[in-house]
């Protein structure tokens, strides 16, 4: 961000005196005497802060502010004037100033202005980029049918307050939908609070959602407020909701019910705002069968169901999401984005992706860091890339039976390639332990990638 400074005053003695005492405090200044001067100086120089007096000959300070903001410039402006008041210092502010200073100036606090000034544009600069990189990070990629169902679905309840509950397996991208959903709320300028009820240990849960007062329980030597009441006029995300336990389950009941909650350890009720989105990649059908699950809690969470379809289901959207974590990885990183060949490509989409986009995503960022070469091709891929059903597959008589030889000798090379260790075998594919664990038990696969007697 530019450290230049344009002084736009018509008294001379002004000009001069900012100027010097500018240039001794290190900044580069430039000065005008009118506000078309300083919109044709806006042009043809980047300037970081304007010091705009307000009564100019020809168009005055304000005019001239507003020409500013219509324009490209970004430079954060400080209004001057030796007849202020309040009503020309409101509708400075209006117009985007960034603050009002009246003459005589002082020029201690002027140079402090400017140097607040500056700080505030450089955040803002800041903010935006994280922004984009936010932006970029949660992109929903992908032209497929099912994708562009996916996109309409969004913008359908997004603007609503309806509680959502997400389906689909670990990788699919529920996260994606949840975030998008809350980018395009009215509580898109509130936090999005997220919570993995997996990956909190249980006697935590409780106080991670509803937080705790002082001397609750042991360790709890300070207050602490939870995410429900963090999300107070936001959005909260319970990802894996399956996972809460039985009395968790019952409390997050009440709080969808009344729109209130106790702290541990607290009598006192706290109210909140919140829209809850929740998450799943179990059959929570299956969990209510089995008593792990509370139906009238999946009947509170399931007022707009989504389903996000696996990565093989809409297999043309691979090339787009290769090329999309291509760009952003060889940024991220400081490299050159690789070239992924055509018969690259055909490999991958040929491959069946187990761990869902999350596992193309850590593919592709291997790829990014350990491939010397621009140019990718099939033999620079991961053990998958070259790798075809092998051709016994064609004796079974059903695709799913196929498809489980195939993941079922995947696997196995992966736990094999690991050394028998499955939590880093997870991590090669690109997928979670426990979604793993669930795959090699469905298969029959036993914890050191053997057969096991059942299958």
């Amino acid at each position: 961000m530019s450290e230049s400074i344009l002084i736009v005053d018509d008294e001379r003695g002004i000009r001069e005196t900012l100027s010097a005492v500018l240039r001794d405090e290190g900044f580069s200044a430039d000065a005008v005497a009118s506000g078309e001067e300083c919109l044709k100086a806006i042009e043809q120089r980047a300037y970081g802060c304007v010091l705009l007096d307000v009564w100019l000959p020809g168009i005055n300070g304000l005019e001239t502010l507003s020409q500013i903001r219509n324009s490209n410039c970004d430079a954060a402006v400080v209004i001057i004037s030796g007849h202020g008041n309040i009503e020309t210092a409101v509708r400075a502010t209006k117009l985007g100033a960034f603050d009002f200073i009246e003459k005589p100036l002082s020029i201690e606090k002027t140079v402090l202005t400017v140097r607040n000034a500056l700080r505030q544009r450089q955040l803002e600069f800041v903010n935006e980029e994280l922004a984009a990189e936010l932006q970029e990070e949660y992109a929903m990629v992908g032209e497929s049918v099912a994708m562009r169902a996916l996109r309409k679905q969004i913008a359908v309840v997004a603007p609503t307050d309806g509680r959502v509950l997400i389906s689909g397996e670990s990788g699919a991208g529920k996260e994606l939908v949840a975030r998008a959903i809350h980018a395009q709320s009215r509580r898109a300028a509130a936090p999005f609070i997220e919570v993995n009820s997996a990956a909190i240990p249980e006697e935590l849960i409780e106080s991670e959602l509803f937080g705790h007062v002082k001397g609750a329980f042991t360790g709890a030597t300070a207050a602490k407020k939870g995410k429900f009441e963090l999300a107070d006029g936001a959005t909260l995300f319970l990802d894996e909701v399956s996972d809460m336990s039985a009395n968790v389950q019952a409390k997050v009941l009440r709080v969808l019910e009344e729109q209130r909650f106790e702290p541990v350890g607290s009598n006192t009720p706290v109210s909140v705002d919140v829209r809850v989105i929740a998450a799943t990649n179990k059959l929570l059908d299956e969990e209510i069968e089995k008593g792990a699950f509370r139906s009238d809690l999946f009947f509170r969470l399931n007022v707009i169901p989504f389903e996000v379809p696996p990565l093989r289901e809409r297999l043309e959207d691979v090339p787009l999401l290769i090329e999309h974590f291509n760009q952003r990885f060889a940024k991220a990183y400081g490299k050159k984005a690789k070239r992924f060949d055509e018969k690259a490509v055909e490999a991958m989409q040929r491959h069946s992706w187990p761990g869902n986009v999350r596992e193309l995503r850590n593919t592709v960022e291997r790829v990014v860091i350990m491939h010397q070469n621009h140019r990718v091709g099939v033999k620079d891929l991961p053990a998958f890339g070259d790798a075809e059903p092998p051709a016994s597959s064609y004796r079974f008589p059903s695709f799913k039976e196929a498809s489980d030889a195939y993941h079922r000798e995947f696997i196995q090379r992966k736990i094999e390639e690991a050394g028998g260790n499955v939590s880093r075998a997870a991590e090669l594919m690109g997928i979670d332990r426990s979604h793993l664990y669930r795959r090699m038990r469905a298969l029959g696969i036993g914890s050191k990638g053997e057969r096991s007697v059942a299958s």
